[in-house]
């Protein structure tokens, strides 16, 4: 009598250790159903072609093709400084680095650059906008054509509207140390 009750612990003992749950009809409709309607992610990676355009765009801006570097722009676009300073329009931006690349700047190179293209889903609190955005960091080393020379931290967010053209640029940038080595007050 003791060995069948031994036998009747254990055999009770090893089903109740089962935990693997049937398939129920309604639960499975349930989560298809889910996946089907769940809503995306607030952020994601983007394409990684944001990226790459990104080194070329700083390629063409040290060799001094602004035109080229333009032509990742929207007409309407706004590049706006981390002092909030901005220029409005393709025509403004282009005009304003064509001079500074003409009578300012001798020579401009990027270095340690870091690239993260993000597709936003869900904007934040603030004036952040949905769609996908090209975030970068990276170090200028700059000469002006009054001899100075200055090395410094860059971090620019390049928005992409609906015709993958850039219609908002804002860099993050300190320009103390700019104004200085140019003698601007």
């Amino acid at each position: 009598m003791k060995k069948i009750f031994i036998m009747s612990a254990a055999c009770m003992l090893l089903l109740a250790c089962n935990n693997e749950k049937k398939d129920d009809p309604k639960t499975t409709e349930t989560t298809a159903g889910a996946d089907k309607d769940k809503t995306p992610a607030p952020s994601e990676f983007a394409d990684p072609k944001y990226a790459e355009w990104g080194k070329k765009m700083i390629a063409q801006m040290t060799s001094g093709d602004i035109a080229g570097w333009m032509s990742g722009y929207a007409d309407n676009a706004v590049y706006q400084w981390s002092a909030g300073d901005s220029l409005g329009g393709k025509a403004a931006i282009e005009k304003y680095w064509t001079d500074r690349r003409k009578d300012v700047i001798d020579s401009i190179t990027f270095s340690n650059d870091i690239w993260l293209p993000l597709k936003v889903n869900t904007p934040q609190k603030g004036p952040d906008q949905a769609g996908v955005w090209l975030l970068s960091w990276y170090e200028v080393n700059v000469k002006y054509k009054n001899g100075k020379k200055l090395i410094f931290w860059t971090h620019t967010d390049h928005h992409f509207d609906a015709n993958d053209k850039i219609d908002r640029t804002i860099q993050y940038i300190d320009r103390a140390p700019i104004n200085k080595a140019l003698g601007i007050k």
